[in-house]
């Protein structure tokens, strides 16, 4: 594989979060990109507690750092690299939140991605007048966006508009929107994390999802572009 030197101001490969052994039995990594702050990861650290409790011995590290727009993409292509170079012929989920959601959707091409979560991906405005934000390196991905309808600080239509282009390119795109909640979605923060754990282990481990999932990825645009998260969801996924 190609390798890549560590893109500016401090990347690194986090710790590995959940990881139930040895690194050489890390059945897959999740590689975390937070947003505009690394203080701020947003719904993602419990996220990835979840995954290591849910499937498995499971990898977790983020990119550190603050970066602009192309150094978060090249951030995420460089620690899906050595993501490889640690653990080996691993499945790679990029997960990001806000601008880290807007990297993982870029950096999905790299070879090693096999799905991507996206919650409250910063877009460009832009997207609204047609403009050509990158989809097909999103193909053969498993790919999962969530949004609140409330968020002001990223326009939830820009991503439905992305998703909405991606599925033509990708059926296995799907969309859920969390009603009443903004950028952080922090008012149905335990759903959004149970959806995204849902997705993360179908998409790795066992590839089979929850039922609203499963629904939301055969179902033709914009049903499955603009499903409604629904409360409470994941209490019916425990025991």
């Amino acid at each position: 594989m190609a390798q890549h030197a560590p893109p500016a101001r401090g990347a690194r490969l986090g710790r590995a979060a959940g990881a139930n052994g040895p690194e050489s039995m890390v059945s897959g990594v999740v590689l975390l990109l937070p947003g505009a702050s690394r203080i701020a990861p947003g719904p993602l650290r419990p996220r990835a507690r979840g995954r290591g409790r849910g499937g498995g011995a499971g990898g977790g590290g983020a990119p550190p750092g603050r970066h602009g727009p192309g150094d978060r993409e090249a951030a995420a292509r460089w620690a899906a690299d050595e993501a490889l170079r640690r653990y080996g012929d691993v499945p790679v989920c990029l997960a990001g939140y806000g601008a880290g959601g807007r990297a993982a959707l870029r950096a999905a091409g790299h070879a090693a991605v096999n799905s991507v979560v996206a919650l409250a991906p910063c877009l460009p405005d832009e997207v609204r007048g047609g403009s050509p934000e990158p989809v097909k390196q999103l193909a053969g991905r498993q790919v999962l966006i969530v949004h609140g309808t409330n968020d002001a600080r990223s326009d939830p239509e820009c991503s439905f508009l992305l998703a909405a282009r991606a599925k033509k390119a990708n059926r296995s795109t799907c969309r859920f929107e969390v009603h009443s909640d903004g950028h952080g979605l922090r008012e149905h923060r335990a759903e959004v994390v149970a959806l995204a754990v849902d997705f993360v282990l179908g998409a790795m481990v066992s590839g089979r999802y929850s039922r609203p999932v499963t629904d939301a990825l055969a179902a033709p645009p914009p049903l499955g572009l603009r499903m409604p998260l629904a409360s409470g969801f994941g209490r019916s996924l425990r025991g």
